[in-house]
């Protein structure tokens, strides 16, 4: 994987969004890329369920400092729905 290569999830691929903000900080992105894929769809799905662009870009935000704080997964989530069985939790 190039330097500046994402890896992505298992069902969803890295918005753009969160795409800039961990190649703008090549530390998060090196945690990022050492995710496991599944951890990865966990944030990207996390990422893009929120409604307002507010949210989304507070959590973006997050993403990259959580990842820099050695957290492997979002806290306090149930998890991407998109995996499940019929879409539903």
């Amino acid at each position: 994987m190039a330097k500046k290569d994402i890896a992505s999830g298992v069902v969803h691929i890295v918005p753009s969004d969160l795409r800039k903000a961990l190649i703008s900080d090549s530390k998060a992105l090196e945690k990022w890329n050492d995710l496991t894929p599944l951890a990865r769809n966990e944030w990207i799905c996390w990422t893009i369920s929120v409604k307002k662009k507010e949210t989304r870009e507070d959590h973006i935000k997050r993403v990259c400092e959580d990842l820099l704080n050695g957290k492997r997964r979002p806290c306090c989530w149930a998890g991407c729905y998109h995996r499940k069985k019929n879409g539903k939790a």
